[in-house]
C-alpha cells in the first residue's frame, strides 16, 4: 500500500460527512455533466471515492464503473448504491492503468477534483483519452487554490495532513487546459463553478 491508498484510506470514514461542505457545488458539477451523458453511454468514474456523484449519474447512463486506489472508499461506496441502481454500477478497487479497463472502452471518463492531486498529470490525462472510444468525451471538475493557498502555506492545507500534496499548478485554469489538450483533448466547454473553494468545470472531446 502506498502513501496516497493510505491517506485516503484514511479519510475514508469522514469523508461523506466532510463533502456536504462543497455540496452546492457538487449539485452545479452533476448538473452540467448530465448534458452531455446519454442512455446508452459507458462511464469510467475516476476517483470515484464513495460513490456519491457516481450514484446519482447512474440512472442516466447505461452502465457506470467507479474506480478509487482506497480499498476504504470502495467499501463504503459499495454499501451506498442505491437499490434501483444495482444493475449499472459496479465499484472497483483500481487505478486508472488497471489492465481490466481495454482500449477505446468508454464513452465517457469522469474525473472530479482529481487532477490536482496526480502525480503526472499529463501520463494520467493521456491513458483517459486510450480508455475512450473516438468523439469520447472527458469531463473533469478541478478545485482551484490559487487565491487560498500559496506554496508556502500549503502544509495548512487538510490534504497535507494525509501526506498528499496538492500540485499548486494545476489549480491554474490555463495550465488545466494545457494538460487537457496536451493530452489529445479538444475543449468544448468550460465553466468557472464559483464555489469554495473555486472550481473549473472542462468537458472535453478525444481528437486522437
Amino acid at each position: 500500500m502506498n502513501k496516497a491508498e493510505k491517506s485516503w484510506d484514511e479519510r475514508a470514514i469522514n469523508f461523506d460527512e466532510n463533502a456536504k461542505k462543497f455540496e452546492e457545488t457538487s449539485i452545479k458539477m452533476v448538473e452540467l455533466t448530465e448534458k452531455h451523458l446519454n442512455s446508452s453511454d459507458s462511464v469510467l468514474d475516476f476517483g470515484c471515492a464513495t460513490g456519491t456523484i457516481t450514484n446519482v449519474i447512474a440512472d442516466k447512463v447505461q452502465k457506470i464503473i467507479g474506480i478509487d486506489i482506497s480499498s476504504k472508499m470502495i467499501d463504503i461506496a459499495k454499501r451506498n448504491v442505491g437499490s434501483g441502481n444495482t444493475d449499472s454500477i459496479t465499484f472497483e478497487h483500481a487505478t486508472i492503468f488497471d489492465e481490466s479497463h481495454k482500449k477505446e472502452t468508454f464513452n465517457v471518463v469522469l474525473a472530479f477534483n482529481m487532477l490536482h492531486l496526480l502525480e503526472d498529470a499529463l501520463k494520467v490525462v493521456q491513458q483517459i483519452n486510450m480508455l475512450l472510444k473516438s468523439g469520447g468525451l472527458f469531463i473533469s471538475a478541478t478545485r482551484s487554490m490559487e487565491r487560498n493557498m500559496t506554496s508556502s502555506n500549503v502544509l495548512f492545507d487538510p490534504l497535507s495532513k494525509t501526506e498528499i500534496v496538492p500540485n499548486l499548478e494545476l489549480s491554474k485554469f490555463t495550465a488545466l487546459e494545457n494538460l487537457i489538450t496536451n493530452g489529445g483533448f479538444q475543449i468544448i466547454e468550460t465553466e468557472d463553478l464559483n464555489g469554495s473553494p473555486e472550481c473549473y468545470f472542462i468537458v472535453a472531446k478525444k481528437t486522437k
